[in-house]
């Protein structure tokens, strides 16, 4: 199935267990089932994460733990089913950081595909922090405040090195 939108490595319909191929659908190529004709469409994850400042500027980053280990990154996380984008990016920081937020407008909105067996869409939030106690939890085993240009480390996400550039060069509210 070369050529045709989808995570690599998926050869049959999950409906009935028949083998896709690529058929013209529209203007795409995309995966259809050979035994029940179904077409297979294939949507991104929604992730979202909270862009804190402290009174220098500098921003609230996170090594992670599990995937993407010893790497850096601006908290985060998906949005569940039934959730909201803003109630998820709460959450997610929460569980993260130790700390609450209320949020604020949305500093960016960027396509991730660097990984090609989960593209997601990221949402990136201001956040002013209203309580809680700074600590690593659920996926980060450090947290700081560090310059938007000066991380610690290397950053797992090809979109926070942008989001990081932007806040960077730009007086951006805390």
């Amino acid at each position: 199935m070369n050529g045709v939108a989808g995570p690599p490595g998926i050869t049959h319909c999950d409906r009935c267990g028949g083998a896709l191929e690529a058929r013209l659908v529209g203007d795409r190529r995309r995966p259809v089932c050979t035994a029940c004709g179904r077409v297979r469409y294939f949507n991104p994850a929604v992730g979202v994460a909270v862009v804190v400042r402290d009174e220098r500027g500098d921003v609230l980053l996170g090594r992670r733990a599990g995937s993407y280990a010893g790497q850096w990154c601006i908290p985060c996380g998906y949005v569940e089913w039934d959730e909201d984008v803003r109630a998820a990016a709460a959450r997610e920081f929460a569980e993260e950081t130790g700390l609450h937020v209320v949020l604020g407008n949305v500093v960016a909105v960027h396509s991730n595909d660097h990984n090609p067996a989960q593209h997601t869409v990221g949402i990136w939030f201001a956040g002013t922090v209203v309580g809680g106690e700074l600590a690593a939890g659920d996926d980060l085993d450090d947290v700081g405040f560090f310059p938007p240009l000066e991380p610690p480390g290397a950053l797992a996400f090809p979109t926070d090195v942008l989001v990081l550039e932007r806040l960077g060069r730009q007086d951006w509210p805390a």
